[in-house]
Order: structure tokens, then C-alpha cells, then sequence
């Protein structure tokens, strides 16, 4: 059965559900992956996508032997990402000079934490699903999160655009203007970290910043401003997202996986491409 026959199958809502979070997912790349792209924060936003991992292991930790009986792991992930946002925010901020010494060891820490304490749960815990993720195990719930958190990240953007076009591209000019470029940019990584958490259902938590980069990249060669950046980003998005869902169930392939491989093959083209022009 072809990945379109499936869609409209009533037997498959799995494939639907996957279809309408590679949307909802597009829109964050987009908007999202749009500003981490422009402020150059990526490595950032990378460590707080690996630091979950040990949120989400001391929550199935803590679940399993019933010390916190029913916690969900994207409760324990979430506390581990806003954390580390903080932690980093407040690094970058106040001590440059050890910014990138904190990135990697949070980096290391969160995933060091997380495997540990996947190791001792009881009971079978697979950290492949949610190192690369799995788009065909979202649920309703996860689809009605993802949606919250668009709604969220583009009344945002809409409301306060000046400010974060002009911090993105000239913190300096930003600040004498009278924009609080360092609120700017701690909202920017708490929001960046919620939806870290919620995006590694769909590509995982090691590909996320893959996601949140290559859409945004690949805009960037036609987009004019940053809001052309962020529309452009989410329909190579959905584009990448449809295609990879479509090749992933053809070839019996990982979904998250073949998504990242389309986005990055459709970047480094466009690049090509570009360069070949200018020669």
C-alpha cells in the first residue's frame, strides 16, 4: 500500500497523525529554525536537545519503580530542557568566555544522566525511540501540544517581530533602540527548549537541531527578511516532511531519519547550486 492510499485508510489513523505532525512540526522549523539560524545559537539549542535525555531517563526511572508512579517522560524532559536553557542563557550572558565549556558539558551531562538511568529501570527502555524518534507513534495528545505551541510560538513572533529581527541581526543597534535583547534571548531559548521536547517524537532528540537548521538554511538563499525566512522555512519544511514520510513508508525506512536525509540533500543542491552561479 502506497503512503497516500494509507492516509485515507480508516484502519491507519497512525499515518494521519504522522502527516499532521510533520505539519504542525513544519511550522516551528520554520519560525523557530529561522531565528536559531539567524542568532547563530544552534550549539545552543543543540545541547538543550541532548540534555533532555536525562530527563526523560530519571522520569522513567522514577515511574517504574514507583517513586512517582504515572510520570510521563516529556515531564521530566521538559524540566531538563528549561534547566538547561536557563543555565545556558544565563552563561552566555554573564560569562562568555565559558559558554562553550557549559554547552558541551551539559551536553554530555543531560545524555550521560539519561542512559544511566535507562539502564537501571526495570523492565525493557529503548532509547533508540527517542534518540531518533518515531512520527508514527504520535498521539492525539502529542498533535494537541504541537498545536498549543504553534499557536504560542506565532502569536510571538506576530507581536514582537521588531524586536527579534532587530536583536537577531544587531544586538548592539537592538539595545540602544531600547530592546531588552537579553529577555529576547532568554524567551528565545525557553521557547526553543519546549519545543525541543515536543519535536523529538517526531525526529528524535539527536536530529532535532538538523530540523530546526536545514529548513531555515535552505530559506535563507531566497527569503529577503527574516519573515520571509520563517514562511519559506515552513513550507520547505512541510515539503521535506511529506516527502520523507512518503519515502520512509515505500522503503520500509525510518521516518525521522529520511526526513533529515531529504532536507539535507535538498540544502546542500540549493547550495551547490548557488555557489556554481556565483563561479
Amino acid at each position: 500500500m502506497s503512503f497516500f492510499s494509507a492516509l485515507f485508510d480508516p484502519a491507519m489513523p497512525f499515518v494521519r497523525n504522522a502527516l499532521v505532525a510533520g505539519i504542525l512540526s513544519s511550522i516551528l522549523f520554520g519560525v523557530l529554525g529561522s531565528v536559531v539560524t539567524v542568532k547563530r545559537i544552534a550549539g545552543l539549542a543543540g545541547a538543550i536537545s541532548h540534555a533532555v535525555l536525562g530527563g526523560i531517563g530519571l522520569a522513567l526511572y522514577l515511574s517504574a519503580n514507583k517513586i512517582v508512579p504515572g510520570l510521563p517522560p516529556i515531564a521530566g524532559a521538559l524540566v531538563f530542557a528549561l534547566i538547561s536553557a536557563a543555565l545556558i542563557g544565563l552563561v552566555s550572558l554573564k560569562a562568555k568566555q565559558r559558554e562553550d565549556t557549559v554547552i558541551n558539558a551539559l551536553w554530555a551531562i543531560g545524555m550521560s544522566i539519561g542512559i544511566v538511568f535507562i539502564a537501571k529501570t526495570p523492565g525493557y527502555a529503548d532509547p533508540m525511540s527517542y534518540l531518533f524518534g518515531n512520527i508514527l507513534l504520535v498521539s492525539a495528545r502529542d498533535l494537541v501540544m504541537l498545536g498549543v505551541l504553534d499557536i504560542l510560538v506565532i502569536v510571538l513572533a506576530w507581536r514582537y517581530y521588531p524586536q527579534i529581527e532587530a536583536s537577531a541581526f544587531d544586538e548592539e543597534f537592538a539595545r540602544t533602540r531600547g530592546v531588552s535583547t537579553d529577555a529576547v534571548f532568554l524567551v528565545i531559548l525557553g521557547v526553543t527548549a519546549i519545543a525541543v521536547v515536543l519535536l523529538q517524537t517526531y525526529v528524535g532528540i539527536v536530529m532535532v537541531i538538523a530540523m530546526l537548521t536545514l529548513p531555515a538554511g535552505t530559506s535563507g538563499y531566497f527569503a529577503r527578511n527574516l519573515a520571509g525566512m520563517m514562511a519559506i522555512g515552513t513550507l520547505f519544511s512541510v515539503a521535506f516532511s511529506v516527502a520523507g514520510l512518503a519515502i520512509s513508508w515505500g522503503l520500509d525506512l525510518p521516518s525521522g531519519a529520511i526526513v533529515v536525509l531529504v532536507a539535507g540533500a535538498t540544502f546542500l543542491a540549493v547550495s551547490a547550486l548557488r555557489a556554481g552561479r556565483k563561479a
